[in-house]
């Protein structure tokens, strides 16, 4: 099955599938799924079903909420349907999409949770869920991905996670995790919870702790009500001011290439590969809160992040056989520097956090993508501060020793130069920055890194820094480079995706990287599985009134 196109590019007054009102401080996100509004004509969104349609709005409400409304400092998540809250993922749209999309789909799911999570934890915007009818498997974890969950106590509403006897695959957002890791609920409860169709309601799901509150339906709006006002103490978000409006993206993409204001993408498909280029600002820039809020979406270091988001989710879906991302940068440096001020300067200004918070998510995309990433440090290029975090993300890096030497005026060599930015602003999914996940166990390495914070490196300065892989010579340059990409591209893709995966998060295991190093992982292989979607599987038989026929063997 060839997936359309998929533009990650939306706006309020285009949802088809969800609502967003805001009254001061609390914002109302109510899901009103489209059944006829899927990505493909060959399912229906029935019941509150969704589909990545559906989530790419939900993830713009969550980066419109947090930028273009300050004073919002709750969120409550509902339903428009009668007795159905969200009836999960479309069983029909995974059954007919490519396993590359269903991958993919759960892996930008979980990313548009965390970013839910994201915000009630860091920016101060308490996600509330308030489940007023049925939630069944990513139902329920998009109310697990909130704050609090209220559940109406009807005597029909319950929320489940069925996938497993009914589908033969797992919560794909992150569901098994969030029970245990986040609700904390008991494992021989949670065991039983996932392998009961029907799921629980009421009061049997506030005693397993899989909901906060219940209410009957007479008093259900004032328990909203009370939940809000009280989170809404809680939030240190202003009370009054102005948004930055996230007006859509100036960008033109060819067969060849992506080309934004900052950043531009060229494909090379013969290689395999993608080269990013991401451009210095070319003038001042805002150095407090209150003029990056003036600047708003024009700012480079809040349209950067943009650009570099939206280009990464163009290429995992409308891209997958480009396997290798490679990052340049061009400019100056202290440019770069000046307009990253800001970010350390006025960091407690809700401007200032958002944008930083951004960051983090983005290069966290980068962390779980599944392509191989390399970093390209030569003359005229700027990787410094936040644009540092570049090497330190990549899977391989090289730096030029020296310049050009063949050129008659050769420009100065290439430099790297670390800022705060690396020591705790951009946190990957392990919960430790990446300079940390570098030197993991090795003390003496990072003490010795973070000494030279600050200053221009040149190669030999990176090397010994431990801060770059390779540092070859003008006359190996070219050579290095290309048979770096080309091996690369004559590898298995699944046997680089496991490898980087593994290499990529070393240290302790969080949430976020058990739901993507090994939860992904795992639903990556059961979607393959027969039991799942072969002919007689259960995604292919449900729905039919026909039962899967499952191979019993235990692999």
């Amino acid at each position: 099955m060839t997936e359309p196109s998929i533009d990650f590019s939306t706006a309020p007054d285009r949802y088809r599938h969800w609502q967003l009102n805001v009254h001061g401080s609390t914002a109302t996100l109510t899901m009103a799924v489209d059944p006829e509004s899927g990505l493909r004509d060959d399912y229906e969104l029935k019941t509150n079903s969704y589909d990545l349609g559906v989530d790419i709005e939900l993830n713009d409400a969550v980066q419109r909420l947090r930028f273009e409304h300050p004073t919002v400092k709750v969120v409550v998540v509902t339903s428009g349907l009668d007795k159905i809250f969200c009836a999960g993922a479309n069983i029909q749209m995974l059954a007919g999409a490519s396993h590359g999309h269903k991958v993919n789909f759960c892996k930008f799911t979980n990313e548009t949770r965390n970013g839910i999570e994201d915000a009630t934890a860091n920016s101060r915007q308490t996600w509330i869920a308030a489940v007023n009818g049925t939630a069944a498997g990513g139902g329920y974890e998009l109310a697990l991905a909130c704050d609090e969950i209220l559940l109406i106590d009807d005597k029909s509403s319950a929320v489940s996670l069925p996938e497993i006897p009914l589908l033969a695959v797992l919560p794909g957002t992150g569901g098994l995790t969030r029970v245990v890791e986040k609700r904390l609920v008991r494992r021989d409860l949670a065991d039983a919870f996932a392998t009961r169709t029907e799921g629980l309601r009421g009061k049997t799901a506030i005693e397993w702790g899989l909901v906060d509150h219940i209410a009957p339906a007479s008093a259900w709006d004032d328990l909203i009500a009370e939940r809000t006002a009280a989170r809404t103490a809680d939030s240190d978000r202003p009370s009054k001011g102005v948004g930055i409006a996230l007006r859509p993206l100036e960008r033109t993409f060819t067969d060849e290439k992506l080309t934004y204001t900052s950043v531009t993408v060229s494909i090379d498909r013969s290689m395999g590969s993608a080269t990013f280029t991401i451009r210095a600002p070319q003038g001042p820039e805002p150095t407090t809160g209150p003029t990056l809020v003036a600047a708003g979406a024009d700012a480079w270091i809040l349209r950067t992040v943009r650009e570099l988001d939206d280009a990464i989710l163009h290429l995992r879906f409308n891209e997958t056989q480009i396997g290798t991302w490679v990052f340049r940068t061009e400019g100056d440096g202290d440019a770069v520097l000046q307009a990253e001020a800001v970010l350390g300067a006025d960091a407690d200004h809700w401007a200032v956090r958002e944008t930083r918070l951004f960051w983090a998510r983005t290069l966290e995309r980068l962390d779980v993508s599944a392509r191989s990433l390399v970093s390209v440090v030569d003359p005229g290029s700027c990787f410094v501060g936040t644009l540092a975090e570049l090497v330190l993300v990549a899977d391989r890096s090289f730096m030029l020793e020296g310049s050009w030497e063949d050129l008659e005026d050769p420009p100065p060599p290439a430099t790297i130069r670390l800022t705060d930015a690396s020591l705790g602003w951009y946190p990957m999914p392990n919960d430790l920055t990446r300079l940390r996940t570098r030197f993991w166990g090795r003390d003496d390495a990072y003490e010795k890194a973070t000494l030279v914070v600050g200053q221009n490196l040149l190669a030999a300065d990176a090397t010994d820094a431990e801060l770059v892989t390779f540092t070859p010579d003008d006359l190996d340059w070219e050579d290095e480079l290309r048979i770096t990409v080309e091996e690369r591209n004559s590898f298995s893709p699944d046997a680089l995706t496991g490898m980087e995966a593994n290499y990529r998060f070393v240290g302790p295991e969080t949430m976020k990287t058990k739901i993507f190093s090994r939860l992904s992982a795992w639903q990556n292989w059961i979607f393959q599985r027969p039991n799942a979607v072969g002919p007689d599987g259960a995604l292919t038989r449900f729905g039919t009134g026909s039962r899967p026929d499952y191979d019993k063997n235990r692999v």
